[in-house]
């Protein structure tokens, strides 16, 4: 569905110690109800929470994931 990115959207803050974040990428051809229920899938079963949203006027949208630190690993989401 979406790959990473590396430069973060202006005023999106991720110096939070106590989280860990994951930018992701959403192209164009990704309806809103498709991206609603993967990154839903991504919140139930690896405990992300959406941060952030940037609809972009192409139609791509950039999301910002994060969850609290654990001392166990999590895998990243694999939103495809």
């Amino acid at each position: 569905m979406g790959g990473r990115w590396t430069r973060m959207p202006v005023g999106w803050d991720t110096s939070n110690d106590e989280y860990d974040y994951v930018p992701l990428r959403l192209p164009r051809d990704v309806s809103r109800v498709s991206a609603s229920l993967r990154l839903a899938i991504q919140a139930e079963f690896h405990g992300w929470e959406l941060t952030r949203v940037r609809l972009y006027p192409d139609g791509s949208r950039r999301v910002l994931l994060r969850r609290r630190k654990t001392g166990h690993h999590v895998p990243e989401p694999t939103v495809r």
